[in-house]
């Protein structure tokens, strides 16, 4: 899979850092800013964004940098292999690219 090719951000306080910066341009990524009020223009982020303001930075007291690492790799990895999503059909996402990778493979054995 790999990285993007553009990486779309509000600017938000949350998502600005100098390890992104990094990344960013070490992957050689574009970045695509969302004009001031307009969520629309990236629904999918806007959600995930309040999602985990809401269910984990809002719901933590970080007293320091490990605590804040360790809480939020938790959240993720509920997130991410635990929670079922309904827009995936109530499968988690980490089900929904074991199903995707499943299909893919079954479709490259018909092929060759």
């Amino acid at each position: 899979m790999g990285a993007p090719r553009y990486l779309r951000s509000d600017n938000g306080a949350e998502f600005v850092s100098k390890a992104l910066l990094r990344w960013a341009v070490d992957e050689g990524l574009e970045s695509v800013l969302i004009e001031p009020g307009r969520p629309r223009q990236n629904g999918t982020n806007e959600s995930f964004n309040g999602k985990f303001r809401d269910e984990c930075l809002s719901m933590e007291w970080f007293r320091n940098r490990l605590e804040a690492k360790v809480l939020i790799e938790d959240w993720r990895r509920h997130y991410n292999e635990v929670r079922p999503h309904s827009s995936l059909n109530y499968r988690t996402p980490a089900e929904f690219v074991a199903g995707i990778q499943n299909d893919l493979s079954t479709e490259a054995k018909v092929l060759s």
